[in-house]
């Protein structure tokens, strides 16, 4: 049981995708921050070309 138990604990096998996950976590929100920061503005420079056209 505890060299079963010591041979899990050492085991780094899962870490790499555990490390992935989290980076993939970070750029995501990292897009859609981004994706909202610019469409926010889009959004008001349209709305400003709008009115000035009318």
């Amino acid at each position: 049981m505890r060299a079963c138990l010591i041979r899990l604990w050492s085991d780094e096998a899962g870490e790499d995708i555990a490390e992935y996950a989290v980076m993939l976590a970070v750029v995501l929100v990292i897009i859609l921050g981004t994706v909202r920061l610019i469409g926010a503005n889009a959004s008001a420079v349209f709305s400003q070309v709008g009115s000035a056209i009318r």
